[in-house]
């Protein structure tokens, strides 16, 4: 498991959210490192805590989270001899008011949670600093009862500032004709009045500051400079006390250093794992069963960044079949439903709860390995398809029983002959690792390969066939279609080019005008393909006509070698009494004695699954038309001559 399956599969949206519902920078870093386990008693205690999580979260009460709001800062300097200022001490004043409540509300909690609840046992709110800091320090400032020396300093400074006060209000009566503005000020730590420049020798005192113009001066009058220098003193004094009680404060933090560290391990677990309740609680995501086998059973499972607007899919991988391909049309959801196993996978071995019914069971795998989407690189000039062929490369270096693969357009970006037999042989060796395996694909030579292998089965997105619209419903056990043609005529291609289409799509057909005849002729490729391999592989020189062989027996459609044509024929009609098989060759049928014919291919290779129409094969064009008038309804005088037009050996 690795980013690119994330992106894949899009667990890293779900991981993003996840870190957005933390509240404290220790708790987003837990959120951040937090990657599917394979330890199923990693997974299954993860369970149980987002489990209780979700249900604390669902009775409506809110939750004292603490953002720990400068708190990492804090602790990192703890053991450093660092001396904290009045705001840093504030900030674990209201930390440990936090951790106090958070205590209590557990506590009241421990039905509803038990194991979470837990976890405050492992907290410690400091009572003894705690009381000492919030006597200490009020909104970010010492409090007068810090120390009695801070009180008398303070009401000292209080007495010497009431008389400065008094002094300037006098002076500015007194300098009232030279003065700028009739306002008290301070400059540079000295109360200031404003004089005109230009009256300056009307005020004696000291200029600590002038204005950006220059006509304005800042003095203070000789009358308070003596109560000034005693202000300076008084708040040295401040300065020097308030120095003491702060490293006393910080010495007596630094006693707690354990348990402040074991403070924010507990409230970045309850962060971390009250996240994982909001992002299950997001989707409504519910606990299923892990189990001890490698599988896989979705009931009425969504995916959960589509939330209710996704229609729910059943899903069973490992126990009955180890593989399932789902086909059917484009924008159907094949490729949700990929995503929907492998996103919801990855969920459960993070120990989140997930979209779906109680009823759904997971297995723990080692490797979610998933195909989804074009993974076409630019960056390393590689096309769609070489994309595709090195992530199977990984896939089937990694797979075994405790595996899922999930590959989404199987046979895509190639040749579809050889994407075909490349995607069968995947499959194969995939089945043969016992890896968990959900592809979907186009292709009916795919389909066939699941409806006749043992591990493997079908599957189809439902399709309303009247409306032409998809259903986003996944239907185990049966194999779907594309639906191209209806489509297409719903968007207007013209009839001529559809009816061309459908006639080009019987089997994979050559057609041919017969100038004799003056119609077409079909030939099955397919068919016309393995034959002219086989011939191929035949000796130069026959099998004796004249040996003598076994009555055997031939059904219609078997390939047989006819010895005087040196050629093969399929057979149209098995032998009579007499011993006559009708063969077609070339498009015409020939009787043969069944001495002078041997069996070449069966019926069951040369045309793979059971409802092959061998009417493409062996019936004319007009006959086919007909029939399938027929099929749709009555007409009155239509008949279908079968008679066929039989030549002698």
């Amino acid at each position: 498991m690795n980013e690119a399956v994330f992106q894949r599969l899009e667990y890293d949206k779900l991981k993003n959210k996840m870190i957005d519902y933390t509240v404290s920078p220790a708790g987003r870093m837990l959120a951040e490192r937090h990657v599917p386990s394979i330890n199923r008693n990693q997974i299954r205690a993860w369970l149980n805590e987002t489990e209780e999580a979700s249900a604390l979260l669902a009775t409506g009460a809110s939750v004292p989270l603490s953002a720990m709001e400068g708190i990492d800062t804090f602790l990192a300097l703890l053991g450093k001899g660092r001396i904290y200022t009045e705001t840093e001490l504030d900030q674990l004043l209201a930390w440990l008011v936090s951790i106090s409540q958070m205590k209590r509300y557990m506590d009241n909690k421990r039905m509803i949670a038990p194991t979470i609840a837990a976890y405050s046992d492992s907290m410690n709110d400091c009572p003894t600093l705690r009381q000492e800091l919030d006597r200490c320090i009020r909104y970010g400032r010492l409090t007068d009862q810090a120390s009695p020396d801070l009180g008398t300093i303070r009401r000292h400074l209080i007495v010497v500032e009431d008389k400065i006060h008094k002094k300037l209000e006098a002076s500015l009566s007194k300098y009232k004709s030279a003065l700028q503005d009739p306002i008290i000020s301070k400059r540079r730590g000295r109360s200031v009045i404003s004089v005109k420049r230009e009256h300056r020798k009307l005020v004696p005192g000291t200029v600590w500051d002038e204005s950006a113009s220059g006509q304005t001066l800042f003095v203070e009058p000789i009358d308070v400079a003596e109560l000034q220098q005693e202000w300076q003193e008084w708040s040295a004094e401040e300065e020097r006390e308030r120095t003491i009680i702060l490293s006393r404060l910080s010495d007596q933090a630094e006693q707690y250093k354990l348990e402040l560290l074991q403070n924010r391990e507990a409230m970045a677990s309850f962060d971390f794992m009250l996240a994982r309740g909001k992002l299950s609680l997001s989707y409504n995501g519910q606990p299923v069963t892990l189990c001890d086998e490698p599988m896989i059973k979705l009931v009425e499972a969504r995916h959960p960044l589509l939330g209710h607007q996704a229609e729910p899919i059943h899903v069973e991988l490992g126990k009955r079949w180890k593989q399932l391909i789902i086909t059917g049309p484009n924008t159907g959801g094949k490729t949700v439903a990929l995503k929907t196993i492998g996103v919801l996978a990855l969920l459960v071995q993070s120990g989140l709860l997930v979209p779906a019914s109680p009823e759904s069971r997971f297995g723990v795998f080692r490797h979610i390995m998933a195909d989804v989407g074009d993974g076409q690189s630019l960056e390393q000039s590689l096309s769609t398809f070489s994309s595709h062929i090195a992530v199977l490369k990984e896939m089937l270096h990694a797979a075994d029983d405790h595996t899922i693969i999930l590959l989404d357009e199987l046979a895509a970006g190639t040749d579809p002959g050889e994407g075909i037999a490349l995607s069968i042989a995947v499959l194969e060796e995939l089945l043969k690792r016992k890896a968990l395996t959900a592809a979907t694909t186009h292709f009916n030579e795919i389909k066939k390969f699941a409806s006749r292998t043992a591990g493997c089965m079908n599957a189809r997105m439902a399709f309303d066939a009247e409306t032409l619209r998809p259903l986003y419903r996944l239907e185990i056990g049966e194999a779907g279609e594309s639906h191209a043609f209806a489509i297409a005529r719903r968007y207007g291609l013209p009839e001529h080019v559809m009816l061309r289409a459908e006639k080009l799509a019987e089997g994979r057909v050559e057609i041919r005008l017969d100038e004799s005849a003056g119609e077409e002729i079909i030939t099955n490729l397919e068919s016309k393909d393995r034959l002219e391999q086989e011939e191929a592989k035949q000796p130069v020189t026959p099998t004796n006509p004249k040996e003598k062989s076994p009555a055997l027996e031939y059904n219609k459609g078997d390939a047989v070698w006819i010895y005087p044509l040196k050629r093969a024929g399929i057979v149209f009609q098995p032998a009579d009494e007499r011993g006559e098989v009708i063969v077609q060759v070339q498009g015409k049928k020939m009787a043969f004695n069944r001495k002078r014919i041997k069996p070449y291919i069966s019926k069951e290779k040369l045309y793979p699954g059971t409802d092959y129409d061998m009417d493409i094969v062996f019936d004319s064009k007009e006959n086919r038309k007909k029939r399938k008038l027929m099929n749709r309804k009555y007409v009155e005088g239509l008949t279908i001559e079968t008679k066929p037009d039989v030549i002698g050996e």
